[in-house]
């Protein structure tokens, strides 16, 4: 796996979606708050607008050019709260750029904590009601994709040792999947990167869940292993990455001692596929529109006879 890479956590899906489209509503969906006599008072300065969104919470935007006093800003979030709280507001979500971190103090004292930072900005939250916060948590995964590449010609399947390994076993090609990346073609574009060799995403073989993983900072690993199908031969590996890399007899993969637990299991796998039909171990991939406009999602799945697909002779 390409450790080197940056490191992309794995989103609890549900909980994060419904995450992103909460911090996101107010810059188009949400209506504006004011905060009382705090604001009047300031009118001079550029003080931030609370935002709704549709859970009922709100949602506050600090921007570089906000002109904020620790003193005046303490002030004014403290008599903000005040109000949402009358207005039966269940959560505070507070953004603050790294140019105005000196405010993040200001912040704590009225109770926000640290829910995640990412590029130039810190996001602090704060739940208004009783009891536990019930506000979702910031990513808790990360996603390695290995590409299991098999000539289905030659029987062989290409494998590399990895430099960064104090025991070099042979393994497939991987590594971490970047942002907004599909499985496939981090498959493929780790393959490329590693050893040089093309190839074409066929199907999904495994995934492996582990926790309190040392290399995702603590967090969960998810680590997908794809089919693949060569487009070219020539081996021409990342030094750096690579101690070794070469095509590998499937049979001799699946059964030999220099190899990890979960390599010679898909080796199995692939071997089992090859013989007796990859249909019987592939998930293959269909592309569906999600629920939010002009999105869509990857659905990993079984083939479905195509009696099943069209509802004839059931």
């Amino acid at each position: 796996m390409g450790l080197g890479r940056s490191a992309v956590t794995w989103r609890t899906m549900l909980r994060l979606c419904c995450w992103r489209y909460w911090a996101r509503l107010p810059a188009v969906r949400g209506r504006s708050l004011s905060s009382g006599s705090s604001r009047s008072a300031l009118s001079d300065s550029p003080w931030p607008q609370g935002i709704i969104d549709r859970f009922g919470g709100v949602t506050v935007r600090l921007l570089p050019n906000h002109t904020l006093d620790e003193s005046s800003f303490k002030g004014w979030l403290h008599e903000s709260i005040e109000e949402w709280q009358k207005d039966g507001r269940i959560a505070v979500w507070l953004h603050v750029p790294i140019m105005l971190s000196n405010l993040i103090t200001s912040a704590s004292s009225e109770g926000f904590t640290f829910h995640h930072a990412e590029h130039d900005t810190s996001t602090l939250t704060l739940w208004l009601k009783d009891g536990p916060s019930n506000l979702p948590g910031y990513a808790t995964h990360q996603v390695g994709v290995a590409g299991a590449v098999f000539d289905e010609d030659t029987g062989k399947v290409l494998v590399v040792q990895d430099r960064n390994k104090t025991v070099n076993s042979w393994k497939f090609p991987g590594g971490l999947s970047d942002h907004g990346e599909d499985i496939g073609i981090t498959a493929v574009r780790e393959v490329l990167e590693e050893t040089g060799i093309k190839s074409e995403f066929k199907s999904l073989l495994s995934i492996r869940q582990q926790h309190n993983h040392p290399g995702a900072f603590g967090k969960s690993d998810m680590y997908i292993i794809c089919r693949l199908k060569p487009l070219s031969y020539e081996i021409s590996f990342c030094p750096q990455e690579c101690l070794k890399c070469e095509w590998m007899d499937l049979k001799e993969l699946a059964y030999c001692s220099n190899t990890t637990p979960i390599t010679s299991r898909i080796a199995k796998l692939l071997l089992y596929g090859h013989k007796e039909g990859f249909h019987k171990i592939d998930l293959t991939i269909r592309t569906f529109p999600a629920i939010y406009s002009g999105l869509f999602y990857s659905l990993y799945h079984k083939e479905l006879p195509e009696a099943y697909e069209t509802k004839r002779n059931l």
